[in-house]
C-alpha cells in the first residue's frame, strides 16, 4: 500500500509538471488563428491528468496524449510543440515495454505536425533545420530512458529470481544432505544393533544351556555379551555424536572400519561361527567412507550368517587392486532361493551403500549351498 501511495504521488507530480509546461506554452501565445482561452487550459489539465493512468494503461495514456495534441492544434490554438507534452507518455509506454508503439506514435505525430506546420507557411529552414532535430532528440531520449528503466527493473527482478532460486537450491541441497545423513546414521545403527543383538542372542542361548552344567561356559558367554554390549555402546556414541556436530565438515569419522575387522571376527567366532580372513594384494589406506562401507558389508554379511544361515563357518576375502577393493563373504549355511524373494533391509542397505560410492554389490545363494556376498568399491568416490 505504501508503494502504491508513493507511485500515485509521483504520477500526480509528473502530471502537474506536464500541465504546467503545456499551460506555459499556451500562455506564451506564439501564434495561431485562435488565442488562448479556458478550453486551451483544459487541454493542458487533461494532458497532465493522463499521467495518473500511465502505469495501468500506458498505451491508453500514449494514444490519448497524441490525440489530445492533434485536437488541440486542429482547433487553432497557439502551438505548444509535441515533444515536451509527449515526453512523459512516451517514457511511460517504453517503461511498460511498448517501445515499438511509442516510436511509431512519436514518428507519426512528428510527421503530421511538421506537414501541417509547413502547409501553414512556417519557415522550413527553422522548422526542419532546428526544431525538428530537437523534437526528435527529446522524444528518442524519453523512449530510451523508459526502455533503460525497464531493462534495469527486469535485470534486478532476474537477479532476485536467481538469488531466490539459489536459496531454494541451497535449501534443497541442505535437506538432501540431512536426509542422506539420516539414512547413513540409520544404516550404521542397523548394522551395529543387528550384529550385537545376534551375538547377544546366541551367547544367551549358550549361557542358558550351560547354566547348570558348565559355569565357566556361562561366564565366558556373559563376558562375550558384556564385550559386545560395550562395543555397541561405543559405536552408538560415535554414531549419535554426529548428530550433535553443527558443522557437517567437522564431523568425526565413524569408528568402524577394516582396522576393527579382527575384533569383529573375534566377536563372531565367540558366537560359534568360525571365520577365516584372507587378503590379496597390498593393503592400502582407504578413504574413510570406503573403509566404513567395506567393514559394514562384512559385518552385515556375518550377522546374516549368524542369525539366518545356520552356518558353521564363513570366509572373508579382501582383494586390493590399484583402483578398488573387492570384498567377498561366503558361508556354508543352508542358503536360500533368492529368485522370488526380495532382499532384506540389511542386504538392500549394503547394495545402496555400494551404489552410492559408484560400486556394486551382488548376493548369490541357492538352497544348501550357502550365501555369497560380493562387493566392489572404487577407491576414489564420486563427487
Amino acid at each position: 500500500m505504501q508503494v502504491e501511495n508513493r507511485q500515485l504521488i509521483g504520477d500526480a507530480a509528473l502530471g502537474a509538471i506536464v500541465s504546467a509546461v503545456v499551460a506555459v506554452a499556451v500562455a506564451m501565445d506564439l501564434g495561431g488563428p485562435r488565442g488562448p482561452d479556458a478550453v486551451a487550459y483544459v487541454f493542458a489539465a487533461g494532458l497532465g491528468a493522463l499521467m495518473l493512468v500511465r502505469r495501468r494503461f500506458p498505451l491508453l495514456a500514449l494514444t490519448a496524449t497524441a490525440a489530445g495534441l492533434v485536437a488541440y492544434h486542429a482547433t487553432g490554438y497557439p502551438p505548444v510543440g509535441v515533444a515536451l507534452p509527449m515526453a512523459a507518455a512516451l517514457y511511460s509506454a517504453a517503461e511498460a515495454g511498448a517501445v515499438v508503439a511509442a516510436g511509431s506514435v512519436a514518428g507519426l505525430l512528428v510527421l503530421v505536425s511538421t506537414t501541417f506546420r509547413l502547409l501553414e507557411g512556417e519557415d522550413p529552414q527553422y522548422l526542419l533545420g532546428f526544431e525538428l532535430s530537437s523534437t526528435i532528440g527529446l522524444m528518442v531520449a524519453a523512449i530510451a530512458l523508459g526502455a533503460a528503466v525497464r531493462a534495469t527493473r527486469l535485470l534486478r527482478a532476474e537477479q532476485r529470481r536467481t538469488l531466490a532460486l539459489a536459496a531454494q537450491e541451497r535449501e534443497r541441497e541442505g535437506r538432501r544432505r540431512v536426509e542422506a545423513e539420516r539414512l547413513r546414521i540409520a544404516r550404521d545403527l542397523h548394522d551395529v544393533l543387528g550384529h550385537t543383538i545376534a551375538v547377544i542372542s546366541i551367547q544367551a542361548d549358550v549361557a542358558t544351556e550351560a547354566l547348570d552344567d558348565d559355569r565357566s561356559a556361562v561366564r565366558s558367554a556373559l563376558t562375550i555379551i558384556r564385550r559386545a554390549g560395550d562395543d555397541a555402546i561405543r559405536e552408538l556414541r560415535g554414531t549419535l555424536g554426529l548428530l550433535r556436530d553443527a558443522d557437517p565438515d567437522e564431523r568425526r569419522a565413524p569408528t568402524a572400519g577394516l582396522r576393527h575387522l579382527d575384533a569383529l571376527v573375534a566377536a563372531t567366532e565367540s558366537s560359534g561361527l568360525a571365520v577365516h580372513v584372507g587378503v590379496e594384494g597390498e593393503p592400502v589406506d582407504l578413504p574413510v567412507v570406503v573403509d566404513v562401507t567395506a567393514c559394514r558389508i562384512v559385518q552385515e554379511s556375518l550377522t546374516n550368517s549368524l542369525r539366518h544361515a545356520q552356518a558353521t563357518k564363513a570366509e572373508v576375502r579382501l582383494r586390493y587392486a590399484a583402483d578398488r577393493i573387492a570384498v567377498t563373504v561366503t558361508d556354508d549355511g543352508r542358503g536360500a532361493d533368492l529368485s522370488g524373494e526380495p532382499l532384506g533391509r540389511g542386504l538392500a542397505g549394503m547394495r545402496e551403500r555400494a551404489a552410492l560410492l559408484g560400486g556394486h554389490l551382488a548376493v548369490s545363494s541357492r538352497p544348501g549351498a550357502g550365501f555369497r556376498v560380493e562387493a566392489s568399491l572404487p577407491l576414489e568416490t564420486p563427487r
